[in-house]
């Protein structure tokens, strides 16, 4: 029998997964990594110690997979977008800690940027907007105040083009498309990098991994890969595409939620790229062969909310109102509402649609009754606000209607779920396989090895686990609405704020 393995390279762990035919996953091992923060605003990892946790996983699960008598078929990478990797290429050793998706430190330089009028050049090649979210000021920091020169022994990346290095033992430098249109150097209409932006940024294109296609075999690994060597790796997907593919949203206008350490909507907007749109991202979906192998390029909105279930976290290690996350739930379901609670999880600035750095965590409307309780429920009603006001902009600029939201993440929770669908006025699914993620990847893989198909064959392994219906009175959901805007207005620029002011 053989299986794909999908490869889920996470921002605080990582995890290797076997899928079957029916995309079921038969067995998986999974590995945290350390954190650092060596200033406030600044989170970095060590890449070695992210290969060290794939190395460890990849063993556990290639060990489970031989008493099963399974071969690997494929291999499937998923991953962490956005954060930077550097490395030399002779030694293969990282030459800088790694910078993290959610590092803030070239704010003021995005800042800057936007002041000096780039943004119309980078809204219009990339998709994207200026800020420290993406990796191509992160790549400026490292080659300037991290003190790398940026010479041709030097590599750089995002974490799935190093872990392809090191599966390969360093023959391969390579990223998909979905992973280089997250950088901030990638044009996402020619579906090449950009001459221009990389001056720009300073980041030499002899530097960047070559780009290929999502789906489409790309290497072999080698004896560094722990399941064997002479395997192919035939799919790569930054995580949040890599779940609307494992939702199988492979029509325009299907839309898809990950609610985990944030949360990331992405809706399907077919093989033309639209134009940019306030508030909201132009993305690499995927990259597909066509008919006569011609990689077809597939586009999408996303709306990245930058804090979800980090909120519902800092309520238990900050506030230390509940001792563990699962416990969140049972305390805000024992209050009928928020009772006026507004809580803006701004903790690191507001993603779509506002893309304000600036904008910092906030909670309104307490009173000498507000408890605990009150305190977790408004946290819960913030996730399913933010991503009201993400579809909405969606629905809005994109001319589409949205028939349902496919949800799937650690913080799915019925109780969320059931908020969305109030929210949005629409059904809400979560489908039976829970690592979506993985899943994506590991359809992306096989679909290259012709374990499956087509995306049709894929999508008749989708089925519904839990389907929430919204409430038929949304009177009391567009109030709510409206004070969490108020909320949203009085939390954002509060870092621009002087003692003077």
């Amino acid at each position: 029998m053989s299986v794909v393995v999908a490869i889920d390279a996470g921002t605080t762990g990582v995890r290797a997964i076997a899928f079957d035919h029916s995309g079921v996953p038969l067995t998986s091992s999974y590995q945290e990594f350390n954190q650092y923060f060596p200033q406030p605003g600044w989170v970095e990892h060590d890449a070695e110690e992210i290969w060290s946790a794939i190395h460890a996983v990849l063993s556990d699960l290639g060990g489970a997979l031989q008493a099963l008598d399974q071969t690997v078929a494929a291999i499937g990478i998923t991953n962490q977008r956005e954060t930077v990797v550097v490395w030399d290429r002779t030694t293969g050793r990282p030459l800088h800690r790694s910078i993290v998706w959610q590092d803030r430190r070239t704010s003021d330089f995005c800042a800057q940027l936007e002041s000096d009028g780039v943004l119309p050049l980078v809204r219009s090649t990339t998709g994207l907007v200026l800020d420290p979210y993406f990796s191509a000021t992160k790549a400026r920091w490292i080659f300037t105040e991290g003190a790398v020169t940026p010479d041709h022994s030097v590599a750089l990346g995002t974490i799935d083009s190093w872990l392809v290095w090191k599966l390969t033992s360093g023959s391969t430098h390579i990223t998909d498309a979905t992973n280089a249109s997250r950088t901030m150097l990638f044009d996402i209409r020619s579906g090449q990098w950009s001459e221009e932006l990389c001056d720009l940024f300073g980041v030499p294109k002899h530097v960047l991994p070559e780009v290929v296609p999502s789906s489409g075999q790309v290497a072999l690994t080698s004896d560094s890969c722990p399941l064997g060597a002479g395997i192919p790796i035939s799919g790569i997907a930054g995580d949040q595409q890599a779940a609307l593919f494992g939702q199988a949203c492979f029509e325009p206008g299907m839309a898809k939620n990950t609610y985990g350490t944030g949360s990331f909507v992405l809706m399907n907007m077919g093989t033309t790229c639209p134009k940019p749109v306030d508030g909201l991202l132009t993305t690499v979906a995927w990259s597909l062969p066509d008919a006569t192998g011609t990689p077809q390029l597939t586009y999408a909105f996303e709306g990245a909310i930058f804090v979800t279930g980090s909120g519902v976290q800092w309520l238990r290690d900050g506030l230390q109102v509940i001792e563990n996350s699962s416990d969140v739930t049972a305390l805000a379901s024992s209050v009928e509402s928020s009772d006026g609670v507004v809580i803006v999880p701004a903790f690191t600035g507001l993603g779509s649609p506002w893309w304000d750095p600036y904008a910092r965590g906030t909670i309104l409307g307490i009173t000498r009754g507000t408890t605990a309780a009150h305190l977790a429920r408004a946290m819960l009603e913030s996730i399913a606000l933010q991503t009201r006001d993400v579809v909405e902009a969606m629905t809005t600029a994109g001319g589409l209607t949205i028939t349902a939201l496919r949800a799937d993440g650690g913080a799915a929770s019925d109780f969320v779920l059931q908020l969305q669908a109030d929210h949005l006025g629409v059904p809400v699914h979560r489908p039976v396989v829970k690592d979506i993620t993985a899943l994506g990847a590991a359809y992306l893989a096989g679909l290259a090895e012709g374990v499956w198909d087509s995306t049709a064959d894929i999508s008749e392994n989708w089925s519904i686990d839990v389907a929430i219906e919204p409430c038929a009175d949304r009177s009391h959901v567009d109030t709510a609405h409206r004070q969490w805007l108020r909320g949203v207005e009085r939390s954002r620029g509060w870092a621009k704020l002087t003692p003077e002011s």
